[in-house]
């Protein structure tokens, strides 16, 4: 999860899309030039251990987009794909977007 937050701050699209399942893997990301990601917590986490081959983790993203701080939170699925894990999707928690 850290890693994929710190390649959306820093526009990888190339590390995004090979850590994204093929099933729901876009065809591109779309950076939005004006957002400037400025911090992420961890909120939570289930399963997601060595032993496991699914888990999920919510998050607190926090930005700043024209000047505007704001947070997107959102609760996160993740699998293991040929020993790695990937992103398959996940549920905006973001409490004025919810």
């Amino acid at each position: 999860m850290r890693s994929r937050y710190s390649a959306f701050a820093v526009h990888d699209e190339p590390y995004l899309l090979r850590t994204w399942a093929p099933a729901t893997r876009p065809g591109g990301v779309d950076f939005d030039p004006d957002m400037r990601w400025t911090g992420l917590e961890i909120l939570g986490a289930t399963d997601g251990t060595f032993f496991h081959t699914a888990g999920t983790v919510t998050f607190a993203a926090h930005y700043t987009h024209r000047g505007e701080a704001g947070t997107m939170r959102e609760h996160s699925r993740f699998e293991k794909a040929g020993g790695a894990w990937v992103y398959v999707d996940g549920d905006d928690d973001t409490p004025d977007r919810a």
